[in-house]
């Protein structure tokens, strides 16, 4: 690759083309409007097929670097889907639901997620070279930590003396970054999740108050496995939503400048 090239601003030679598709907006609005918190379910069953079209397309989320790491555990046991319900505090929206699927961030599958992604790009010679040489060069200087942090330690020097001088990118040089990362990514992928199901008819209930740790056994996660959030699903009942949706001022939020 010559000096003149730069994989992230070039835009590389290919001859894939893919239109955008008219969307209904109004229907898509009516889709994020009407996507609750449901806290409370009805005992109607939930087709497995719909799950699992509505998983897939969870997997159709942004993710960084195209590094996908997130896993979705669609709890089916009986016994470990009791133990779920209890490890999310038998709240409501767990011990009603008719399905439960624990979101976990995975900080530690970017390398073989990498390899797998190389090999596609070069099983296909209309992919640009730029593409392999960015998964074969950036993409381990980026997330790369190091036995102890150490990489990551040294990465963070460097990019404070360089960034006094030129725009560089300063995230992920630690663990602590890794798992930021990981977690925007897959909080991308349950919003998709939870807009999939209501579009199939369900409603769902995204749950952070839970224990992670029995949550993390009973998976037999490994160490740098994180719970993200549990997901319920099930179909509404008449009284699963609390009361009208509640935003603060937009304006608060919002800034135009």
């Amino acid at each position: 690759m010559s000096k003149s090239q730069n994989i992230l601003k070039d835009i590389p030679k290919h001859n894939y083309k893919e239109p955008a598709i008219d969307i209904d907006k109004k229907e898509f609005i009516n889709l994020v409007n009407s996507r609750r918190s449901v806290r409370v379910f009805t005992e109607d069953q939930v087709n497995p097929n719909d799950i699992k079209e509505c998983l897939e397309l969870a997997l159709l989320a942004p993710t960084s670097s195209n590094l996908q790491c997130w896993e979705f555990y669609w709890v089916q046991d009986t016994q470990k889907k009791e133990k779920l319900k209890q490890y999310c505090l038998d709240q409501s929206a767990a011990s009603t639901a008719q399905e439960l699927i624990v979101c976990i961030a995975r900080m530690d599958t970017w390398k073989k997620n990498k390899e797998g992604i190389l090999k596609f790009l070069k099983s296909n010679k209309s992919n640009p070279r730029s593409a392999s040489k960015y998964y074969e060069k950036i993409v381990p200087l980026v997330y790369s930590q190091g036995l102890f942090g150490i990489i990551g330690l040294i990465k963070k020097i460097l990019v404070f003396f360089i960034g006094m001088f030129k725009v560089i990118p300063r995230e992920p040089s630690s663990y602590s970054d890794m798992r930021v990362w990981a977690h925007k990514t897959t909080a991308l992928a349950c919003e998709n999740l939870m807009l999939a199901l209501r579009a199939y008819g369900y409603d769902s209930c995204p749950m952070e108050g839970m224990d992670s740790k029995r949550i993390k056994n009973l998976l037999k996660l490994p160490k740098k496995a994180e719970v993200c959030m549990v997901v319920s699903v099930g179909k509404r009942a008449h009284n699963g939503v609390y009361g009208k949706r509640f935003r603060l001022d937009s304006d608060k939020f919002i800034k135009i400048i």
